[in-house]
Parts: structure tokens; sequence; C-alpha cells
């Protein structure tokens, strides 16, 4: 019940940060905005633990895994995520994000040995199709450049999100709980982008609106803090693959939010694509068929 809780709150949490971003993209800049988001993060997320007593400090030989985790699920794919949205619709964006799947099996195959099996790649097949279908108007009727640069930054950042995964699988086994690393994480991720801003001499933009505060605080709060806890429970509760199971659920929240606020138009193609890139992505979990016994 426990982890059907988490599933749950992992998914309605981060199907509707997409719409979320998306009142953020625009006047400030992608690398404040997301240094804005892990900043609050940190803060809530340290000052909660501190209160509670249940700060740790990891051993130092464990920091560069933190850092690693900082830099795949705290600053540079969410950078890419940012950028994604100010080219196609955040619910679009959700959708290539829920490939990450597919990522986590090939990155279990290379990082610790598990086999890639034809389910994998029969998911993978589909996923592409189903994207070909949803995006397919704008790249080979329209010629729109703004959707290939939205794609290619989408798939970019979920591929961030998966090695992030695989980190924090590795920092789990390590015996390093999620609370810790997040934490530790988020921290470093926030002092990476305020680095960042200075190398690229970004203009440290202050919020221009109550609504754009007010994403901050969800996108920081839940979608930061609250969620990647319990989807990094979930990673260690069940594995990395299997989380990310909650990503195939994202689209179907997102395109609905989509839809109400952005003025996404469906097609049938696009629903046929949206269908073919959830049914890939469940192809992966399918229980595999046991050999019955034979009857005299």
């Amino acid at each position: 019940m426990q982890t059907f809780v988490l599933f749950l709150a992992t998914v309605v949490i981060w199907g509707s940060t997409w719409i979320a971003i998306k009142l953020q993209v625009g006047p400030v800049p992608v690398l404040v905005s997301v240094f804005y988001r892990f900043a609050v993060a940190a803060a809530v997320l340290i000052a909660a633990l501190v209160l509670t007593r249940r700060l740790k400090s990891p051993p130092l030989r464990q920091h560069p895994f933190l850092l690693a985790q900082a830099l795949c699920l705290f600053s540079c794919n969410f950078i890419c995520f940012y950028t994604a949205e100010a080219y196609v619709a955040s619910g679009l964006v959700s959708v290539v994000f829920s490939l990450a799947t597919i990522y986590n099996a090939v990155n279990a195959r290379l990082f610790f040995g598990e086999p890639i099996t034809a389910r994998t790649v029969v998911a993978a097949l589909m996923g592409v199709a189903g994207l070909g279908l949803l995006f397919g108007r704008d790249i080979w009727v329209d010629l729109d450049p703004g959707a290939l640069k939205g794609i290619g930054f989408a798939a970019l950042g979920t591929l961030f999100f998966s090695l992030g995964n695989m980190v924090s699988r590795r920092n789990s086994a390590a015996g390093l709980s999620p609370l810790t690393t997040n934490a530790w994480g988020m921290a470093y991720g926030a002092i990476v982008l305020l680095v960042l801003i200075a190398a690229t001499r970004t203009p440290l933009v202050a919020p221009p609106s109550g609504a754009y505060v007010s994403a901050l605080l969800y996108l920081s709060v839940f979608g930061s803090v609250v969620a990647f806890t319990t989807y990094l429970e979930l990673v260690a509760r069940v594995g990395s693959s299997r989380a990310a199971y909650a990503t195939v659920l994202f689209p179907i929240v997102a395109l609905a939010l989509s839809t109400m606020f952005e003025g996404y138009r469906w097609t049938a193609s696009g629903v046929l694509g949206l269908a073919l890139c959830l049914a890939g992505n469940a192809v992966i979990f399918a229980a595999p068929r046991k050999p019955g016994r034979s009857r005299a």
C-alpha cells in the first residue's frame, strides 16, 4: 500500500509540473528559473531535515556521487526541459520524458549488466513511431525547426534524468537515503547553476509576477522536494526500471492540462501517437508468460 501511495503521488505531482514549468518560461532566463527552483527546494528540504534532526552528512567519498546526481537530476536535465518548453507544448515534452523507461533499460544494461530484452526493443520502436505521429505534422508538413529543437532538448533532458536514476540506484545501494541524497543533491545543483549563471553572465532577473512565484513554489516544494523524494524512494524499493513506469502515466495528466490551459489541439495521428508511446512503455513491464503445465 505504501508503495502504491508513493507511485500515485509521483504520477499526480510530476504530471502537473509540466504546465507549471510553462509559466516560468519567458522573461526569466532558463538558468535563473532552474536556479530559483532548486535553491528554494534545497532550503526547504534542508530546513525540514534540520528541524526533525534527520540531516546527515555522508562520508566524503560519497560526495562525488552526490554531485553527479545533482548534475543529472537537479540541474542539467531541467535546463533541457525548460528550454524544450519554449518550443513545444508542455504536455508533449512529458511524452518524450515518458521514454525514460527505455533509457533506463539501456542504461541498466550499460552500468549494471542487466540484459536488454526483446520487449525493450519492441517498446523502443513503438515509442519512436509514436513520437513520429505526435510531432509528424510539425516536422514533415510545417517544417517547424522549433519542434525539432524541442524534441532534441526534451530527449537530452530525459537522458540526464535516466543517468541520474543510475547514480541514485548506486547511492541507495551504498546506504544513502533518498532524503539525504536529495538534500545534498539539490544544494549542489543550486551551486552548479549559480556557477553557470556567473560564467555565462546571465542576468539574475527577479520573479516578474505572482503567477511565476506560485509556479516556482509549487515546483520547488511539491515538484522537487516531495516528488523527487517519493520517486527516489520508489527507485530504492522497486528498482529504476519499475519506478520509471510512473513516467508512462505522466502524459495523461500533462496533456489534459495542456489541452485546458495551452489550447493543445488533438488530431487523429496525435491520439494514435500518444497511444503508441504509452503502449510501448507499458510493454517493458508486461509480465513474461510462464509456461503452463501440460494436461494429460
